[in-house]
């Protein structure tokens, strides 16, 4: 008889929900704050203004992640949970018909009609309404809404991507500070592109050239906008 050898997998789809907020707030931070530091830099010239300008960034945009997030979020588990007190009243109301669609659901991924029958049934007597949410409708603890960890994820790498471009001003020359901004950010979006593939166990080089290219983007419309606003004023 041959021994059972244990067979470690390491399956990341269970960091979709932190990491998702995490790069998201990360990648705004750094993004906004650069771009607004960049805008008003290109409007003028006074150190103090542009600091004032990227710290009140940074305060609003946090609040702002977080807000939304959690709103955002908070909405999807809502319809999770509607959903699963629609299960359960059907589950309830109608056993029959649940163990038949079941059934069904086993049958179009492959499984023999009388063993997707066994299936269901045995599933449906363990956990009936975790097996629907699963495989009805796919949703499963892995993937469940979390509004609070989704809100202050977002809060927190939003204030440390931030914090990357005002760093930056504090150290330039304020005659460079457009330039050192802008070069400075453009490698944090590519390290934060490169990090967050390698959590994610994405291709590094594709998420890197992502996020830099639409930050890149993002900055040069605003330093343009920023320097025909303080021309014209």
């Amino acid at each position: 008889m041959g021994t059972m050898t244990h067979h470690p997998e390491a399956h990341l789809v269970s960091r979709t929900g932190w990491l998702r907020a995490a790069v998201l707030g990360a990648n705004d931070g750094i993004v906004s704050t650069a771009s607004l530091i960049v805008g008003v830099a290109a409007a003028t010239a006074a150190t103090s203004e542009v600091m004032v300008a990227g710290i009140a960034g940074l305060v609003a945009g946090a609040m702002s992640m977080a807000a939304g997030e959690y709103v955002s979020v908070s909405s999807q588990s809502d319809t999770e949970n509607a959903d699963m007190e629609r299960e359960r009243a059907e589950l309830s109301g109608q056993p029959e018909a649940e163990l038949e669609e079941l059934t069904q659901i086993y049958i179009t991924r492959g499984v023999a009609p009388k063993l997707a029958r066994q299936v269901s049934t045995q599933m449906m007597a363990k956990d009936a309404l975790g097996t629907h949410m699963r495989d009805e409708l796919g949703i499963s603890e892995v993937t469940t809404a979390r509004p609070v960890q989704a809100a202050l994820t977002s809060a927190l790498t939003f204030a440390i991507g931030a914090a990357m471009p005002l760093t930056m001003v504090l150290v330039s020359p304020a005659d460079l500070l457009v330039w050192t901004v802008t070069i400075a950010s453009l490698l944090f979006l590519a390290l934060l592109g490169a990090v967050g593939a390698s959590a994610g166990g994405a291709q590094v080089w594709r998420a890197t050239l992502r996020v830099t290219f639409w930050g890149a983007l993002a900055m040069a419309l605003t330093a343009g906008i920023g320097a025909l606003v303080g021309t014209a004023i």
